[in-house]
């Protein structure tokens, strides 16, 4: 249910002043239900200021039909914590019955309203409305995004009571539907943090955080949601892969209805007796998991304490939460490299503005093999390059001296378009590429580099991988697939064998661009974000900032740029977006606008 909706006589734009006045007197509500008159279309609610708060009113006395179905609508767009206001549109039978915490459905254009519908009765005391519109997503009861298409049709249903001569709704589907712009104005996604679990023996000690996106209601306690979301544990899509450190049955302290950390960035948090038990290092884990989660909500939150039983368990501060585990956006690579004019690979370090790039030390950047696309180790000691023709995988050590030997993988398809991807090297090591050699299609894996590849099984692929990007948590992969011409971003979830020398699986994939019909690159660029460059139907390439879970995250899109070809990006977003363009390679600093690097080069990469 939402407010953000189209139908009925006519439209009226008065629902944004409506708000506007509501800001201003904030705690003494606001009416934007009509009290007389049909069902009218209502603009949609523009975004607002994170502090203006939002409130509906009651049914007012003798409200229509109509009047009952707009206001409950226009009730479930504000900033009611347990929609309260809302229940008072529903029969006391029907209140009892509704969750709306179930779902919430996402409309392109708002929920259309039809004419009131008669039920089969003389009395006419029972009515009922439909509700129609586009489905562009929807957010489960765990709280996440997915896109989703299609028609969206339910109905309301009426009762007038016989006594009180009120009409109230007595049956509404479960959950809740609104439009784009109400659900931009009431929901954020925030990520939450737990930790790799699906990693080898040969995995580094340090853990490795990994991000699930949800989405929470901006102005109703969203730190207080947070922390509850954290605790029931990760979403079902990323469950296989990742573990938490709060003992099951983990929760708030019974009683306590909301958190709030005092002058200093500290955050008291009571947990109920479950968690009682833990030793030193399980609780400063799961503080982590807590800074890691609000730090990414607010910047007001610098130390977390975790009690239980009215005693303290532990303390961490954010410093502290870095060495327990890592994040992919606090890496911050020493170099960016690329392919000269020479096919080279070559660097310029990350902490300047040099355009005087070095080759870098080893084979690959002495020119052993003209090279047409690099990746470079997460440790910066290894780097992989695939030959000027597409053929031939090599892998060399960043040291001088070093030389290259045979490819550790040759491609049999008959074109540059049919042989390699560009590699990518995960968190442990591990170096992935995908052949595209129509006759043996095939996502491949070599340990550590080396070896014989491992063939990656793929149920639920429909299409051929054109790019691959692993993510720094080493658990989740970005592939743009190619079917019928369209170009499409998806997400895999990396499932690793127990064995040694058992290869991995890409599990679940799921789009995250289904708007996009032409998708020419992407990078990571942060913990859950990745940047595309490509174009709608019928539109023109652009650039964006898409979230894996296929939601758009809040902020500008980068600065456009003609021509683009491949693009870079870092999980430490302080580091500027790189790109091969029309231009060569071009950067884009923060605040500034696009600056040439070097005109002959190509493949830009950070490691990774």
């Amino acid at each position: 249910m939402g407010a953000d909706r189209k139908g009925g006589a006519r439209h009226t734009p008065g629902r944004a002043a409506a708000y506007a006045v509501c800001g201003v007197v904030l705690l003494a509500g606001c009416a934007s239900m009509p009290d007389s008159g049909d069902l009218r279309g209502v603009e949609s609610t523009p975004r607002q200021d994170t502090q203006v708060r939002v409130f509906a009113m009651p049914p007012q006395e003798d409200a229509s039909a109509s009047d009952i179905v707009q206001g409950f609508l226009e009730a479930l767009t504000s900033d009611d914590p347990h929609y309260e206001t809302a229940r008072k549109y529903l029969t006391a039978q029907a209140a009892k019955k509704w969750q709306p915490e179930l779902s919430t459905t996402v409309l392109a254009d708002g929920v259309s309203v039809g004419s009131e519908q008669a039920a089969d009765r003389e009395d006419g005391d029972v009515v009922s409305y439909p509700l129609t519109g586009d489905r562009l997503a929807t957010v489960d009861a765990q709280q996440s995004y997915a896109p989703a298409e299609g028609e969206y049709s339910q109905s309301v249903y009426l009762t007038r009571n016989k006594k009180t001569k009120q009409w109230r709704i007595d049956g509404l589907p479960q959950g809740v539907v609104m439009g784009k712009s109400d659900f931009q104005r009431n929901y954020m996604s925030v990520d939450k943090y737990y930790f790799a679990s699906n990693t080898t023996a040969r995995t580094s000690p340090q853990t490795v955080a990994v991000a699930d996106p949800v989405y929470v209601r901006e102005r109703v306690d969203p730190m207080t949601q947070m922390v509850r979301s954290l605790l029931t544990g990760p979403t079902s899509w990323l469950d296989r892969v990742v573990r938490s450190s709060f003992p099951t049955g983990t929760k708030l302290q019974k009683g306590v209805t909301s958190l709030t950390p005092d002058e200093q960035g500290k955050l008291t948090v009571p947990l109920n007796g479950r968690a009682a038990g833990v030793g030193q290092a399980k609780c400063e884990e799961m503080a982590a998991q807590l800074l890691f989660t609000l730090q990414d909500l607010t910047p007001a939150v610098d130390e977390v304490e975790l009690q239980a039983g009215g005693k303290q368990l532990c303390a961490l501060h954010e410093g502290g939460a870095d060495a327990v585990a890592a994040r992919g956006s606090m890496r911050s690579p020493e170099y960016l490299y690329f392919v000269d004019g020479e096919h080279r690979l070559v660097r310029l370090p990350t902490g300047n503005d040099s355009t005087d790039p070095d080759p870098v030390p080893g084979a690959l950047g002495e020119g052993a093999e003209e090279l047409r696309s690099v990746a470079v180790s997460r440790d910066e000691h290894s780097a992989a390059g695939v030959g000027i023709d597409g053929k031939a995988l090599y892998v060399g050590s960043l040291v001088s001296g070093g030389s290259l030997g045979e490819p550790v993988l040759t491609s049999k398809g008959a074109t540059v378009n049919d042989r390699l991807t560009a590699p990518s090297w995960d968190a442990e090591g591990d170096l992935w590429v995908a052949d595209r050699d129509p006759r043996n299609p095939r996502l491949l894996l070599l340990k550590e580099g080396a070896g014989e590849p491992l063939t990656v099984d793929m149920p639920g692929l429909d299409g051929r991988i054109k790019d691959v990007r692993v993510a720094a948590d080493g658990v989740r992969i970005a592939l743009v697939v190619e079917k019928g011409g369209k170009q499409s971003l998806f997400i895999g979830r990396i499932e690793r064998g127990e064995k040694a020398g058992e290869a991995p699986s890409v599990q679940a994939l799921r789009s995250a661009t289904p708007e996009m019909e032409e998708l020419t690159t992407m990078s990571w660029a942060g913990d859950s974000r990745l940047v595309v460059a490509g174009r709608e139907q019928g539109g023109v390439q652009q650039m964006r900032y898409v979230q894996v879970d296929g939601s758009t995250p809040e902020g500008p899109a980068p600065a456009a740029l003609t021509g683009v070809k491949e693009i870079a990006a870092s999980e430490d977003d302080r580091l500027p977006l790189v790109a091969y363009s029309e231009d060569g390679i071009v950067r884009l600093p923060t605040g500034t606008q696009w600056q040439k690097v070097d005109t002959d080069g190509t493949a830009p990469v950070y490691p990774g």
